[in-house]
């Protein structure tokens, strides 16, 4: 019986585990490892755009993206997001939580819900708004700016990706308020009042109680911080028109796949280095983590 009992465990075990590493397989597993092996090829579409044979090319993709100027323009408008996500929207993010949270203000629940509303608005509506607004060299705020000097050219050139980062620490900010509210309110009240007692200040109770408790979830804010920034491609594409000086990493391999003739491999092979440059940023999360982050 024990072993009869032992073998519908592993039968069970299998039936379950089962159907979930397929569909692991073929929707995650399957297309990163076919994503890998087509950046190492030369196929460009087939024989609809005279490319029949594929062939084994190495890392040839590779070098020309490390060759392209553009490449440099897009990683540093991408790293600038990553800094605005973890140095702008988290911060602002904990202080918003933490101001509702100890109702520090009136109305908190409309607070929290205006605050939230912008992550309930789709990218593709916030990016027109905001290019009608003031992104756009006729728009809103060029108007304004030309009531007081009419010869008043657009004044984003020099900085295009201002607006864009503008709008991303409106739109985002307001996401990671609402994680830092719902862990704010696990922490006892009552610790933070005893501490109160025994002469602790709120910058204290702050530093000692509070932000130690929420190590773990400003780690996974920002790796969520990181993972969306590098993927960022709705908003930007809408509201500067896919122009090359605001252009992302992803809005590059989009550029390269579908925009005139088809570059797979060069394609494939930036989402590979979208991917490598995750895991770096994530490692260094975690290795900050280690060295400044108390226990959850």
């Amino acid at each position: 019986m024990k072993d009869l009992s032992a073998r519908e465990q592993v039968s069970s075990y299998f039936l379950l585990v089962i159907p979930a590493s397929i569909i692991y397989l073929a929707v995650m597993a399957f297309p990163t490892i076919f994503s890998v092996v087509l950046s190492l090829t030369n196929y460009r579409g087939g024989q609809i755009f005279g490319n029949s044979t594929i062939k084994f090319v190495g890392l040839e993709s590779y070098l020309r993206i490390f060759q392209d100027e553009e490449f440099y323009l897009v990683l540093k408008n991408n790293f600038l997001i990553v800094l605005l996500s973890v140095f702008g929207q988290l911060p602002l993010g904990f202080i918003l939580a933490y101001i509702l949270s100890r109702q520090m203000v009136k109305g908190v629940d409309f607070f929290q819900t205006i605050i939230y509303l912008p992550n309930v608005i789709t990218p593709v509506i916030i990016g027109i708004l905001f290019n009608a607004l003031y992104r756009s060299p006729n728009s809103l705020y060029m108007d304004v700016v030309r009531s007081f000097n009419p010869s008043a050219e657009y004044g984003f050139t020099k900085a295009p990706m201002v607006p864009v980062l503008v709008v991303m620490l409106w739109m985002y900010t307001g996401m990671y308020v609402i994680i830092f509210l719902a862990n704010l309110q696990r922490i006892d009240v009552s610790i933070i009042e005893a501490s109160k007692i025994d002469g602790a200040t709120e910058a204290q109770a702050l530093r000692y109680i509070i932000l130690p408790a929420l190590s773990g979830v400003i780690v996974t804010c920002a790796i969520l911080a990181i993972s969306g920034s590098l993927k960022s491609f709705d908003l930007i594409y809408v509201m500067t028109n896919n122009e090359r000086d605001t252009r992302v990493l992803s809005l590059y391999m989009y550029n390269r796949a579908f925009r005139g003739a088809p570059n797979y491999p060069l394609a494939n092979a930036i989402s590979t280095v979208m991917v490598i440059i995750s895991f770096i940023l994530i490692m260094l999360t975690r290795v900050a983590e280690k060295r400044f982050g108390g226990k959850e």
